[in-house]
């Protein structure tokens, strides 16, 4: 990759940490999860991916008594499928989220077109995405204000877009969805309420150093970000929870089994364990805890997160044997 380019992938995600508070699933398996990230990661390991997450974040946590549970819960599929004969890939993700009343269904399909660029693949990606976002009984602390959903739900269209570099020891990755910055509009009793779904910025990257034969040590970054839009303001640049940055470091053994660790910026401090099994290592299973070390009085103890992959045999383009006849061997 050139210097140049990585640079200016740096820049755009330091940029980026100037936003507003996050609407969307976060994973502490982003650096096994490039398809949720990015539209530009479709199929750009030229191997096919199917990739399912659980989350059941803040455990238990019940909020005041009588509210429904404030644990945000979190199902999530992706698959990654590259398309050898045109260089490129497409990507399906489909997600649940429910946080506390809101409840969001996700369906994004993603193409991404490979170039080779240095030792690497630099990816372009566009995605289209559909939501649809319910909203439950809230209990409004003024009786009777409209601005509160009861029971209502909304759906739109939007799109995204993302580039990824994918090299044999390091990759990086830039991408915004939700571009359109849809308004949904929910109607009770009272009037109309209304929620936009802000742009989302996500940034990440991952470095494989060889510590031994054995053994690859893999540092990672991952910066979110939701950025300005209509409804800014100036103290919105200023506000720390606009902004979620990870750091972490992941040891993998004979590309089978790995521990990691995790700190999520004001939240989190996590522990990851994985293995790969089956032939050629096909299927992988990790688990991921995060201890919440950091403003506990609104959250609860941990979280929880379980992920499994099942990687494709690697595919090959079809080319027609040569016919060999002694008649012309000469």
């Amino acid at each position: 990759m050139k210097p140049t380019l990585l640079a200016t992938l740096l820049l755009l995600a330091v940029a980026s940490t100037a936003a507003y508070a996050q609407q969307q699933p976060q994973f502490t398996h982003y650096g096994l999860n490039g398809m949720y990230l990015n539209p530009a990661y479709a199929g750009i390991k030229e191997q096919g991916e199917v990739n399912f997450i659980g989350r059941y974040q803040y455990f238990n946590y019940g909020g005041y008594p009588g509210d429904a549970n404030g644990s945000p819960r979190t199902g999530m599929v992706s698959v990654s499928l590259p398309i050898l004969a045109v260089r490129g890939g497409v990507g399906l993700v489909v997600y649940y989220d429910q946080a506390g009343e809101q409840k969001m269904s996700n369906a994004a399909l993603s193409y991404s077109q490979h170039v080779k660029v240095g030792a690497g693949k630099l990816g372009f990606g566009i995605q289209g995405l559909y939501t649809h976002l319910g909203a439950g009984r809230f209990r409004p602390v003024d009786e009777g204000d409209p601005s509160v959903p009861l029971n209502a739900s909304d759906r739109k269209f939007d799109a995204g877009a993302g580039v990824w570099y994918e090299a044999p020891k390091f990759y990086a990755g830039l991408s915004v969805n939700n571009l359109l910055r849809s308004e949904y509009r929910f109607a009770n009793q009272y009037g109309i309420s209304s929620y936009i779904n802000e742009n989302h910025a996500y940034f990440t990257a991952g470095y494989n150093i060889e510590a031994t034969d054995a053994v690859v040590v893999t540092p990672m970054v991952l910066v979110k970000a939701v950025l300005p839009g209509g409804a800014s303001s100036n103290s919105a640049f200023s506000n720390s929870k606009n902004y979620s940055v990870d750091v972490g470091a992941r040891a993998t053994l004979d590309d089978r089994f790995w521990v990691g660790a995790n700190f999520r910026y004001d939240e989190s401090i996590s522990g990851l364990l994985g293995l790969s099994f089956a032939k050629d290592n096909a299927m992988r299973l990790g688990y991921a805890f995060d201890f919440i070390a950091f403003n506990q009085y609104a959250r609860a103890f941990g979280s929880h997160e379980i992920m499994f992959t099942y990687r494709l045999p690697k595919p090959a383009l079809f080319v027609r044997p040569a016919v060999r006849t002694p008649r012309y061997s000469f």
